[in-house]
């Protein structure tokens, strides 16, 4: 994702209009899939459903929909498709297209998924009122987003100085890292009823997904951090010589894992 002053969301990534590598993508999706999967299986996807995924990424939700609702459709809609592969199955469509100026008629789709996305944009809640009128009647809703926790709480001076500097480009580039924090208020807020949500931790230690996750992007993009004067070439290799160690342990970001239904009509 790209952006400029006037832009509507943010890039997503520390390095501004560059996309993130493939490989960083998928291990994204390798470390939160089965928290979605979980979440998406729990609403007991009838065959038929119509979904739509957006932000789709490299695509791992919108295949894992297409074998899960086999006599259904899933629309995998992102700003660049260019990691998605149309042919992967049948009922499978793509879209290129931004979800804040995307149409579709009321009550189009049965699931709306939506991972990393409403962070990103400006106006989340406009943007979410918008979205749930896509939502046919009994429709679900599920949304996934990240909190982060106070840089200055992480555990030693090397965490605070990097997640801090992390947290502060990706606001400078527009994103809001603390609008997670009321997602399920704010699916309330646009109408939907039986709002449940979730709660999965991340940061270094948490998992060897997210170790590999870290490490990859910060040796990928920690340069800029460096360039821009935020952290030191010393911290940046202090903090990746620590993954995976007991002193490099920390809980840095809470993935929030909300959904909601769109009202029986009457």
């Amino acid at each position: 994702m790209t952006t400029d002053a006037q832009s509507t969301r943010s890039t997503g990534s520390l390095t501004q209009g560059h996309l993130s590598p493939l490989d960083q993508i998928r291990l994204f999706e390798k470390k939160y899939d089965a928290v979605s999967t979980a979440v998406v299986d729990r609403l007991e996807p009838a065959p038929t459903w119509r979904c739509l995924d957006l932000g789709a990424g490299a695509g791992s939700m919108s295949y894992w929909l297409a074998e899960r609702v086999g006599e259904g459709t899933v629309l995998a809609l992102d700003t660049d498709t260019g990691y998605l592969e149309p042919d992967r199955a049948d009922n499978l469509s793509v879209l290129q297209a931004d979800l804040t100026t995307a149409e579709f008629p009321d009550g189009t789709f049965d699931l709306i998924f939506a991972r990393a996305v409403l962070e990103h944009v400006r106006e989340p809640e406009k943007v979410l009122g918008r979205i749930t009128r896509w939502l046919a009647p009994g429709g679900w809703l599920v949304a996934e987003d990240f909190y982060y926790l106070p840089a200055d709480h992480a555990p030693t001076p090397v965490g605070r100085a990097l997640v801090g500097a992390y947290v502060r480009r990706m606001e400078a580039q527009g994103a809001d890292m603390r609008w997670a924090r009321g997602l399920p208020a704010a699916l309330g807020r646009a109408g939907l009823t039986d709002v449940e949500s979730r709660v999965t931790p991340a940061g270094p230690g948490q998992s060897p997904a997210d170790d590999e996750l870290i490490g990859t992007r910060l040796r990928q993009e920690g340069h800029t951090l460096v360039e821009s004067g935020l952290v030191t070439a010393e911290q940046l290799t202090d903090f990746l010589d620590a993954l995976g160690t007991p002193r490099g342990q920390d809980m840095t970001t809470l993935l929030v894992s909300a959904w909601g239904r769109r009202p029986l009509e009457g």
